[in-house]
């Protein structure tokens, strides 16, 4: 497993990352949810990514006592605030009320006393961006948390973000996370610019396109029993991505992910990797053989024919705007 700094900050993480949206607390059992952090351990996975709101705040529970017994110190545990977690006004969004709360709330589900690093799962127009810094900040002159990130914010936003830390002498934004792939690239064109001017990385979700990249589903016919695009929560995300333009480019992908020597799911992490941005690719799993396959993905390196043949593929179905 490669490293890699993220932004301008001392934190490290692992070029792969595991993620437990959808999955924990909801798709698997905890017995297998364990499993797969498991194997993302042994196979050199240090980072863990989860969020307050995933399967109702159930994830981050699994995930704590998945960890449990794992030197606290040999991993990097990220997770989120801002949707809702509660029935209240107040159990939503990034005014300081929730921030401190939620935080206080995800520490005692994942049995830890620090995030590496905490993040806003969106942007609020509705809190002044001063109190949720301020907010950020104190948790982190607090030692309960060591860094700050995002989560879908645009340019304009981390641009904003940085400058008024900078002003207030508050504690900078180190990451962003987006949705990144092959297919859906739209934040190359500001939100990456931006960020590295910023010091800022990508810690980027999605990149198998909910399995889109795989190949598995197949133009004119309809979503293997069990898969994702047959219920639940990523249904709504992935159903975008099914038609038939999509997939009939998607299975063209198959003799160059051949060609390096790649299954289709590592092509596509390795992918994202390529962009000097992208810190770390997140990655989920509901079997630990899954785990195994995509962190086959870190330290490939493609070389820009095999760039430009992906490409030429997928010209007519990326999007970007």
């Amino acid at each position: 497993m490669k490293h890699r700094r993220l932004g301008r900050s001392g934190l490290s993480v692992s070029e792969i990352s595991y993620g437990n949206w959808i999955t924990h607390g909801d798709q698997i059992e905890a017995d297998a949810a364990t499993a797969c952090v498991r194997a993302a351990l042994d196979e050199g996975i240090t980072t863990f990514d989860t969020a307050d709101v995933y399967a109702g705040t159930r994830a981050e529970a699994v995930l704590g006592d998945a960890l449990q017994g794992v030197r606290r110190e040999s991993y990097e545990l990220f997770t989120k605030v801002y949707w809702p977690t509660g029935p209240g006004e107040n159990d939503k969004g990034l005014g300081r009320k929730h921030i401190i709360e939620s935080a206080h709330a995800s520490l005692r589900r994942l049995r830890t006393d620090h995030l590496d690093v905490y993040q806003a799962h969106r942007y609020d127009p509705t809190v002044p961006l001063e109190e949720t810094l301020r907010a950020f900040d104190d948790l982190v002159r607090a030692g309960k948390v060591l860094y700050i990130g995002v989560s879908e914010w645009s340019a304009e936003q981390i641009t904003d973000a940085v400058r008024i830390a900078g002003e207030l002498g508050l504690d900078r934004i180190i990451s962003n996370q987006p949705q990144y792939s092959m297919l859906w690239r739209t934040i190359e064109a500001d939100v990456v610019p931006a960020s590295e001017k910023a010091g800022i990385s990508q810690i980027v979700w999605s990149p198998i396109a909910q399995g889109v990249l795989t190949g598995k589903y197949l133009p004119g016919q309809p979503p293997p029993s069990g898969s994702r695009a047959t219920g639940g929560t990523g249904e709504r995300f992935i159903s975008r991505l099914l038609n038939d333009d999509v997939l009939t480019a998607v299975q063209d992908l198959r003799p160059i992910a051949a060609d390096a020597d790649l299954s289709m799911a590592q092509l596509a992490v390795a992918w994202v990797l390529q962009n000097d941005n992208v810190a770390s690719a997140i990655i989920g799993a509901s079997r630990p053989e899954q785990v195994r396959e995509n962190v086959r993905a870190a330290g490939v390196t493609l070389d820009p024919a095999l760039l430009k043949r992906i490409d030429d593929v997928l010209a007519d179905v990326i999007q970007r705007g």
